[in-house]
């Protein structure tokens, strides 16, 4: 018999799946689009509807579920050492996503469809996209590995 606290787990694990799995997707839809450029419009609003409508809300599903296995599971506390760490890092991670990542993303679309591939603008907010995306990317594994490790100090 499966156990409300297993589907919950399942629940967790599938939507790390998901947002992690996408986001390391966005790498070679992007890099596949800079040796194809006539479809880098194309790969960079697939990123965005990506990002918008599956990565993040799965993150959303992340923290709701991470939440209340914390909250039910006897032992395990907020200020445990791994999940606190984690939730710090998850914060940091939605402020740098919401702040950097996902606006810069939409402007770049916008430089891209008005000024070209190759204006100032559309290439100074692909290497902020590169570069967000990779510290977002090396946050995100953190928070995977003090999951699966769960590191006590």
């Amino acid at each position: 018999m499966i156990t409300g606290y297993e589907l919950l787990k399942y629940v967790h694990i599938l939507m790390a799946i998901i947002a992690v799995g996408f986001n390391a997707s966005y790498a070679i839809w992007l890099r596949r689009a800079a040796r194809a450029p006539e479809h880098r419009a194309f790969a960079l609003r697939g990123v965005k509807v990506l990002d918008d409508r599956f990565a993040n809300p799965a993150y959303g599903v992340l923290l709701l579920t991470g939440l209340i296995m914390v909250l039910t599971t006897p032992g395990l506390h907020l200020t445990t050492f791994w999940v606190l760490v984690a939730l710090i890092l998850y914060v940091t991670t939605v402020i740098l996503a919401a702040g950097v990542y996902t606006p810069t993303l939409r402007k770049q679309i916008e430089a891209l469809e008005a000024e070209g591939p190759s204006s100032e603008r559309f290439l100074a907010l692909a290497k902020r996209s590169t570069v967000s995306g990779i510290v977002l990317g090396v946050i995100v594994v953190g928070i995977v590995f003090l999951m699966v490790t769960k590191p006590t100090l």
